[in-house]
């Protein structure tokens, strides 16, 4: 799998932008209540919607960036080129996330802007195993 950009987005009306997406791009990959991800071919393109108001926070909508990656190989990979780089990670490694079990890591930029390097073991029907503050703090 080649890699592949991922956008998480905090949305006021997740069925309104559901709608506004599926214009854009395509039908969805993933829809549940509090939850929808699209996948587009051309351009390639991981967008991840979910209810909230990063707004009330001070950042916007936007609840963070990602790169997909084929493998947990390719996830230790990337994380040991950018500590050597100088970069502080932050692993999460068979993590419940937006519907799927992850290994990934994290880094930050200089503005707060948080990065996922990420694979997707598998993925999953329900969240509701995972406790409601780790799912919230997930994305």
């Amino acid at each position: 799998m080649d890699a592949a950009v991922h956008i998480s987005l905090k949305v006021s009306e997740l069925e309104r932008s559901v709608g506004f997406y599926r214009k854009l791009l395509g039908e969805p990959s993933k829809l549940h209540l509090d939850y929808a991800k699209f996948v587009s071919r051309d351009p390639e393109i991981h967008l991840a919607l979910s209810p909230g108001l990063g707004h009330a926070r001070g950042r916007g909508p936007l609840s963070h960036l990602g790169i997909r990656v084929g493998s947990t190989a390719e996830v230790l990979r990337r994380r040991a080129e950018l500590t050597e780089r100088g970069l502080r990670t932050e692993m999460e490694m068979g993590t419940d996330c937006c519907y799927a079990r992850q290994d990934k890591f994290w880094v930050t930029d200089p503005d707060g802007n948080r990065w996922e390097v990420y694979t997707v073991l598998r993925d999953l029907q329900d969240e509701s195993a995972a406790p409601a503050a780790r799912r919230a703090a997930c994305c």
